[in-house]
């Protein structure tokens, strides 16, 4: 296809797409002139994967650049190539001075080792988590992370997990696991506001 029906079909302004290709987001389509190039549907798939790191995950280009080049590279496992787009997602939280934060980064290894999971020793999520509880310490709330320990267990076991296409195209399973994470996420997190909505009625109403 020309790019004009690339464009028309993934919804990406041509001028967009071109960008794309500049930034190296997008591979290039088969050149059948000086001027003019063909596209296929691997470059749909490419654009949709590209629209939803940028738009739902509000990565920067360049760790979007970092996920490509993962996706590209056929040497590197589903799983690495995955947990390439899944530490992308996080937020990058650098640990603090002081034994608040070393007693806090125990408490998550030592849950991480009585609950079996296999997570990197230098995953981002580690410290992400370490910094929750320090500031729910601060702030004298209780912690108690099983109840959500299981909840999170059983949604991504039993329901996210079977979301993506592990034996299509590399990038299509990267673009469902960005948008499972996301929006699944998000809509958790309604889910449980109108929950607390609903039994602060029930008790107090």
């Amino acid at each position: 296809m020309r790019i004009s029906e690339l464009s028309s079909r993934s919804g990406v302004a041509i001028p967009t797409i071109k960008y794309y290709l500049r930034e190296g987001l997008l591979h290039q389509g088969a050149q059948t002139a000086a001027t003019r190039a063909e596209y296929d549907d691997s470059h749909l798939r490419r654009l949709r994967l590209v629209r939803a790191l940028l738009e739902v995950g509000k990565l920067p280009v360049a760790s979007i650049k970092t996920i490509i080049e993962a996706v590209d590279d056929e040497s590197l496992p589903i799983h690495e190539m995955l947990g390439t787009a899944h530490y992308a997602l996080g937020p990058t939280v650098e640990p603090e001075p002081g034994e608040e934060w070393r007693t806090a980064r125990a408490d998550v290894d030592a849950l991480i080792d009585e609950l079996g999971w296999r997570i990197h020793p230098q995953a981002p999520t580690r410290d992400e988590l370490a910094q929750t509880l320090v500031r729910m310490r601060q702030l004298g709330l209780r912690v108690d992370l099983r109840p959500y320990v299981e909840a999170a267990r059983r949604l991504v076991a039993e329901v996210e997990m079977d979301t993506i296409p592990f034996d299509g195209p590399r990038d299509a399973a990267v673009e469902a696991l960005v948008l499972g994470s996301v929006l699944y996420g998000k809509a958790f997190d309604a889910l449980r506001r109108m929950a607390q909505e609903s039994e602060s009625a029930r008790r107090l109403t």
